[in-house]
């Protein structure tokens, strides 16, 4: 593959992460199309980019755009912080796993289309202080059974001889939306603080390191299979909830308990109070560098 002005092609663009992506690539000089469920995109009006407003969990003519695409990155999904239940979690489970399935449906038979189709730690479900590389075989919760259909889906394309990569995120963090933007009210009101015991591990990474790892991979073709999308800084939930009480000159002592947590939120709690000391050791492996390995540097930015 040619690695200049790529088309390259975003599921779910209109999230955290699809926007910064898009606006990253294009800044690159590649060619972005997104597709997302909302009627129009901030950055519609740049040039070299082309939004759909559509829903992949069905079959339609945003399909089109698959085949003329170098690079899918493949990020649509319900956002799962929202109460859990039965019904939207079945949403959470559809939105990921049908997408994955449209696209790899419309591939052509033996192309060399590189998808890079987002996971999550949660894949490895809740696993107290075990490290967790990409070889760790997967839990058996929602999320690690939504993770490994997902990832199962994806790897259909490798039938038609695409190189696939699924991205095991952690917790994203950066300015401006993601989990932050639902974190950061709480301490500014002076109620943040530990979840639980706190002593959970919590995978995260900066929103610049996942987009530099995003391009590295794309440029790396001996890189295939799954890769964690974790900083090598690991972390456990009070060092986290310290970190960024810190970043905002708030204190951190106010400690929600674990029973509150599953009672008000249900299976969402749990998931909170899981643990995944996920660490990179396939992006390590191959010399990607971390431009904010550690937690203090990384909440510098908000």
């Amino acid at each position: 593959m040619k690695f200049k002005n790529l088309k390259i092609l975003i599921t779910g663009g209109t999230g955290f992460v699809g926007s910064a992506l898009s606006r990253s690539l294009l800044e690159k000089n590649h060619q972005v199309s997104a597709i997302g469920t909302s009627p129009s995109h901030p950055l519609a009006d740049q040039e070299n980019f082309h939004y759909v407003s559509a829903d992949t969990t069905q079959k339609g003519k945003w399909q089109d755009l698959v085949p003329e695409s170098d690079v899918i990155i493949n990020l649509a999904g319900r956002n799962i912080f929202h109460y859990w239940t039965k019904a939207y979690k079945n949403q959470i489970y559809e939105t990921r796993v049908r997408t994955t399935r449209n696209l790899v449906d419309a591939l052509p038979g033996q192309n060399e289309v590189t998808l890079c189709s987002a996971s999550a730690a949660g894949y490895y479900g809740n696993r107290s202080d075990q490290i967790l590389t990409e070889n760790t075989e997967p839990g058996s919760d929602f999320l690690a059974t939504v993770c490994v259909d997902w990832e199962k889906e994806a790897f259909q394309a490798e039938i038609k001889g695409s190189r696939v990569i699924t991205m095991r995120f952690g917790v994203v963090l950066g300015p401006g939306g993601g989990a932050l933007q639902k974190m950061v009210p709480a301490y500014k009101m002076f109620v943040g603080g530990p979840l639980g015991d706190g002593e959970q591990w919590f995978p995260w990474i900066h929103i610049q390191d996942l987009m530099a790892a995003v391009s590295f991979i794309i440029h790396k073709p001996e890189i295939h299979g799954p890769v964690n999308f974790t900083a090598p800084g690991t972390i456990q939930n009070h060092m986290f909830a310290k970190a960024l009480a810190r970043a905002l000159k708030r204190p951190s002592f106010f400690k929600t308990p674990a029973f509150l947590i599953k009672t008000v939120m249900g299976e969402l709690g749990e998931s909170f109070l899981s643990s995944q000391k996920a660490i990179p050791e396939k992006l390590g492996k191959h010399g990607f560098h971390f431009t904010y390995p550690n937690i203090s540097a990384a909440l510098s930015t908000i």
